[in-house]
């Protein structure tokens, strides 16, 4: 672990043991899994402690089935793969009937190889309710004892050590989801609120838990399953949702401040290309900008002028920002069958009483959605740190070089603008696809894996890159407003204004930009830029009688 991610380590830390201790005050707020049902938002709100969790009556029952199964296996001898033989290559393997929860003991233990630094806590939080979850839906053959167990562990937040790095995405996440079990079974490391990372067995037994003793087939019915790659991918999908609708109301205050036309925006422009997210984003956009509804002093001062059409940053809103949004909803839509899918190998039907070895455990889906997703995020990045040029850019935004009077003796937005150009060309490199690579493994019986382990986490850095570009974008197109004062701009976008003004100070000489950054980064991360202009943007939706703006998840 670099000092950086140390550091990071320790942060994140220290606001989860907050965050912990304030978890759950309601005992009665649960929310039910029944491996059917979850969502992204759902989960993430379940990584930041907000629920506890319970099974369904439904769920229960199917559990209970499906070891039912199992036990019938055992006692008739019938052979099967995971059960009573190795695994991988020792697949053919018979183990005998008395070392068979040590065949599953061993398993964790051997599997638990990864490296790197931890999981955040709400992320390893994220990936046990996810597991719980898929258990939940009866066709693992894991017992309830065991799922009870991973439960209470959940409920009372005691979670364990799992290295970021170590997956191959096939079969499953196998190394993450070892050391998630490994802690459950009181051996290496696990955090709670109360302890802190301890020992696992100290971690648990101060919390009236007892260690996991494995039962025949729960071993690998804990560790087969894209979960790590699937939870942080909810995470990524639910921060690109907030960051995408986002960025359309920072790109509408830039256009603003260049003083650019709302002509490409016009409905009939959209209505001959229909993209879904087109029209949304072009809709969005003239909810913001000058209308009767919401007149703008800065657009009628330059109506006259002869400038026929801008640059494609700003003309081309709806066309790049629409395919994101789209790119995102169809991400959404595989990670909403995916969080509720059975990965286990074999699965277990118990309505026949029979096993079958698949290939569910392939991470193949998350993958190639997680490497879309960077890829069509991405790009509101792109755009951003264009547009935040034309601001800063005299000759193109008619502006006071780089956003500051007294240049010279002030560099003002320069380096922000650096940064922001940094962040971008790193995640170019980012977005080179992790799932069109595949190595052999486990002595080629796994013989093309999904990598998405690392898809999902570089979805992540490139989200939050396109969300610190944004950032930068916002004080921007804010300090460039302070120089076309008097004049007003929208309300929604004024008001916009506002938020910024409450937590960055406009810029009237050089001063450390950093926590400026971080400020505005931690309104786009909460959400404030669309929670101030929303209402505005329904407003102009029910005078021109459109629905409003979809409730969030």
């Amino acid at each position: 672990m670099d000092v950086q991610e140390h550091n990071d380590f320790i942060n994140a830390g220290k606001e989860e043991t907050a965050i912990g201790k304030r978890q759950c005050l309601d005992p009665k707020k649960y929310l039910s899994l029944d491996g059917n049902s979850l969502n992204t938002a759902d989960l993430v709100r379940l990584g930041k402690g907000l629920f506890n969790i319970k099974l369904t009556y439904e769920a229960e029952g199917k559990v209970n089935e499906a070891r039912e199964v199992i036990e019938t296996i055992i006692k008739e001898n019938r052979v099967v793969y995971g059960v009573n033989t190795g695994f991988g290559k020792f697949a053919h393997t018979l183990i005998p009937k008395d070392k068979l929860m040590e065949l599953q003991a061993n398993l964790i233990r051997s599997h638990s190889a990864g490296v790197g630094p931890p999981l955040s806590v709400e992320r390893t939080r994220m990936l046990l309710a996810l597991r719980i979850n898929v258990l939940a839906k009866g066709y693992s053959g894991v017992s309830m004892e065991t799922i009870q167990a991973m439960v209470k562990a959940f409920n009372a937040s005691c979670l364990s050590w799992v290295p970021e790095k170590g997956t191959v995405g096939a079969s499953g996440d196998l190394a993450p989801l070892a050391h998630l079990t490994l802690g459950l079974m009181g051996e290496g490391r696990m955090w709670s609120p109360q302890r802190g990372w301890d020992h696992a067995k100290t971690v648990l037994e101060c919390h009236g838990l007892t260690p996991l003793v494995l039962k025949p087939k729960e071993g690998i019915g804990l560790i087969n399953g894209t979960q790590m790659m699937s939870s942080l991918a909810a995470e990524a999908v639910e921060r690109a949702v907030g960051v995408a609708r986002q960025a359309d109301i920072i790109a509408a205050l830039s256009l603003e401040a260049l003083r650019g036309t709302t002509k490409a925006f016009h409905s009939d422009v959209h209505a001959v290309r229909p993209h879904p997210g087109q029209i949304e984003v072009a809709l969005r956009l003239r909810s913001l900008l000058h209308s009767d509804i919401f007149p703008s002093q800065i657009s009628d001062s330059h109506r006259t002028c002869d400038r026929v059409q801008d640059a494609y940053t700003l003309r081309c809103i709806p066309q790049v920002h629409g395919v994101a949004n789209d790119t995102i909803a169809f991400v959404k839509s595989i990670l909403s069958t995916e969080l509720n899918s059975a990965t286990d190998n074999p699965l277990v039907f118990a309505e026949r009483g029979e096993t079958i070895s698949g290939g569910n455990f392939h991470g193949e889906y998350p993958a190639k959605a997680l490497d879309y997703l960077a890829i069509g995020v991405h790009e509101l990045a792109s755009m951003s740190e264009r547009r935040t040029e034309r601001l800063v850019n005299p000759s193109l935004s008619e502006l006071p070089a780089f956003l500051v009077q007294d240049g010279g003796l002030n560099s003002g937005f320069m380096i922000a603008h650096c940064t922001a150009a940094a962040l971008v060309s790193e995640s170019k490199a980012l977005c080179h696809p992790s799932s069109v690579d595949s190595l052999s493994t486990s002595a080629a019986t796994e013989d093309h894996v999904s990598m998405g382990g690392w898809a999902a986490r570089k979805a992540l850095r490139v989200v939050e890159h396109v969300e610190q570009v944004l950032a930068i974008e916002l004080l921007a197109a804010c300090q460039a407003l302070e120089f076309l004062r008097p004049l007003k701009s929208t309300t929604p976008l004024e008001k916009v204004h506002e938020l910024v003004r409450t937590v960055v100070r406009p810029w009237d000489h050089d001063r450390q930009m950093s926590p400026d950054i971080e400020a505005a980064h931690t309104l786009l991360r909460e959400e404030k830029v669309w929670e101030v202009a929303r209402p505005y943007m329904d407003q102009y939706r029910d005078r021109l009688g459109l629905k409003p703006l979809p409730l969030d998840d």
